[in-house]
């Protein structure tokens, strides 16, 4: 339900961005690092609009696959952990019994 909620509030945004560029027809002159266009403001506002929110997905994909990857990293350690300490209270608890008949 999360999801949707942000996928509307995005595509609410791009929409209304692509609407108010639509009215506005002026060409403009864009420089970039190397050259230099002259475009639509309504096109060029849906094209840098579509590559942040790419950039920004991507950026924060990064992170989430590094969250998870640690996740994963301390999982399997404490699994192991858990396989050491279970493995070595086995011995204790067999030679805590005492042997002692009344």
């Amino acid at each position: 339900m999360k999801y949707l909620l942000i996928f509307l509030l995005v595509l609410a945004i791009f929409i209304i961005s692509v609407t108010l560029g639509a009215h506005n027809d002026q060409v403009v002159t864009f420089n970039y690092l190397l050259a230099q266009g002259q475009y639509r403001i309504s096109t060029l506002l849906a094209i840098l609009f579509a590559a942040g929110f790419i950039l920004g997905w991507a950026i924060c994909g990064l992170f989430w696959l590094r969250v998870r990857v640690s996740l994963a990293h301390s999982q399997r350690k404490l699994k192991r952990l858990q396989q050491q300490l279970g493995q070595a209270e086995e011995p204790v608890n067999a030679s805590s019994v005492p042997a002692i008949k009344e």
